[in-house]
């Protein structure tokens, strides 16, 4: 199947349903080269959406992207790409964990610079900020779309009731609106998408760009029998998810993904990320990978998404929310 590109919600905008994200590898497990032979791969399977966040690897992941965008030399008006703001890179008083207007008009400028961009194509807030007034971060963002720097902005974690705010005061004072939203979803992990923001879909148009497909490599079936050496969870300063891999619980759903998975013919990885494709209302499904023929493996997710008939996708509900 080839590579399907979606509305970013009601925007103008289209992304590939399948994406490719820098979060963990960027840096930590990822040099230049390697990035873009990844890139590459990525954007050779159609791949037109590459999500970054100033925070991932303290900022060198916006960096490594940069480099690796300069070095395969694409046109600019060929891809889409984005950055994240919100926790900061500077230990500062008004630099950290905060939407305020002044962090938010230093942080595109320095993201920019280390991508070597004028403009970022989607700009999120990284988590809602409850200490400064939403206003204050509505215009912040609205700004910076109306000076360039960004082409559209959205949240990434946050409620249905703060995004549904944000919107509101953008209508009031005809400002840039949110357009789409970042949050966690994959087949043990749905509310959020699935119930909390059901309504926005409709009321305002919300596009989503959803991230951990895999369950930070849960639905990958590696960490049935424990955690491998070299994986992600192995890494130092990952130790918080060690205990969510190796929850009895959740891995004896993962067996049951991985029986359906067999009888498709794919990976469970591939079914993973093609259950998430499957929701009309995502736009893209952002995957991350640290070799070329992990994206070369993902991207075979394009050919599980028209298996997914009415019955596979009750087995998937049946495992989700009744297997105990």
């Amino acid at each position: 199947m080839e590579m399907e590109y979606r509305r970013l919600g009601r925007s103008g905008i289209k992304v590939s349903v399948l994406s490719f994200g820098s979060w963990v590898t960027f840096g930590p497990q990822l040099d230049e080269g390697l990035a873009s032979d990844c890139l590459a791969a990525a954007r050779d399977a159609g791949v037109n959406f590459f999500d970054n966040a100033e925070s991932y690897s303290g900022g060198e992941s916006e960096r490594i992207m940069g480099k690796a965008l300069a070095r395969l030399g694409w046109p600019r008006h060929s891809y889409v790409v984005s950055t994240k703001v919100f926790w900061g890179i500077h230990d500062e008083v008004n630099m950290r964990n905060t939407l305020n207007r002044k962090y938010l008009l230093q942080a595109i400028e320095g993201s920019l610079e280390r991508f070597d961009l004028d403009f970022v194509d989607l700009l999120f807030c990284h988590r809602a900020d409850p200490e400064t007034p939403l206003e204050e971060t509505v215009w912040a963002m609205s700004d910076i779309v109306s000076s360039g720097r960004a082409l559209y902005w959205g949240t990434s974690e946050w409620t249905a009731d703060e995004i549904r705010a944000a919107w509101e005061i953008a209508e009031r004072h005809n400002l840039h609106k949110p357009v789409m939203e970042q949050p966690q979803y994959n087949m043990l992990e749905r509310t959020k998408v699935d119930t909390e923001f059901k309504r926005l879909y409709e009321d305002i148009g919300l596009g989503l760009t959803v991230w951990s497909p895999l369950a930070s490599g849960l639905l990958t079936g590696k960490y049935i029998d424990g955690i491998p050496e070299g994986s992600r969870a192995a890494l130092p300063g990952y130790e918080w998810l060690q205990g969510m891999l190796t929850d009895p619980r959740r891995n004896k759903k993962v067996k049951a993904f991985k029986d359906i998975a067999d009888e498709l013919g794919c990976t469970l990885a591939q079914l993973a990320l093609a259950w998430c494709a499957k929701n009309p209302h995502v736009s893209t499904v952002i995957t991350g990978a640290s070799r070329v023929e992990q994206v070369q493996e993902n991207m075979k997710a394009l050919d599980v998404i028209p298996l997914l008939d009415d019955e596979v996708l009750k087995r998937i509900d049946e495992i989700t929310y009744f297997l105990r």
